[in-house]
């Protein structure tokens, strides 16, 4: 297997926007070298089988959601309050909103995840890891809430985030704002 990395990561994002599009039948090889730009073949030199590569888009795509260093400062300045939470969440909500093939791409191996173990095992495992990652920076940092707190938020946004991505009409984006901010004054009265 070839170990450039930025061409992995080139393809992998050519595969989050792929299947993002054309959903897991259209995830082929070819096609991920054509949204790439790349000659034929170059996926299959990178990827061994199709496992692996649906493996690898679920890792790139928590590797681009990845908040920055100057993200996680701002996010332990000021006080750690509602409103603290509150901007949190709509930064989150916009982050992840921003990055829409990368959460349809998610979906999509979500659903695959349910017919193949091994993707199952991964997904779990990666998602678990980034859940308790939350809980643990929302504690370590003093913000209110607990650890039910934060699952509720996760649970909640994540469904809100799916419906502003699939069908956006059911809450139109003049919503979405009091949407979050009701859901966070619900889960911190």
């Amino acid at each position: 297997m070839r170990k450039n990395p930025e061409r992995r990561a080139s393809l992998l994002d050519a595969a989050i926007e792929v299947l993002a599009r054309e959903g897991m039948r259209g995830l082929t090889f070819r096609a991920v070298d054509t949204e790439a730009g790349v000659p034929g073949g170059t996926a299959s030199n990178y990827f061994a089988n199709r496992d692996a590569l649906l493996t690898q888009i679920g890792h790139r795509f928590y590797e681009r959601l990845e908040p920055n260093a100057a993200l996680i400062a701002k996010a332990q300045e000021g006080p750690r309050d509602r409103a603290k939470v509150t901007a949190l969440m709509h930064e989150l909500v916009e982050r992840v909103s921003s990055f829409r093939s990368g959460y349809l791409a998610l979906i999509e191996l979500r659903l695959e995840a349910t017919r193949r173990p091994e993707l199952r095992r991964l997904l779990t495992e990666r998602i678990r890891a980034d859940v308790d990652a939350n809980i643990d920076f929302h504690l370590a940092s003093g913000l209110p809430g607990d650890r039910t707190t934060v699952v509720q938020l996760i649970l909640s946004l994540n469904w809100l985030i799916l419906e502003r991505l699939t069908l956006p009409d059911v809450f139109p984006e003049e919503q979405v704002h009091d949407l979050v901010t009701d859901l966070v004054e619900r889960a911190l009265p």
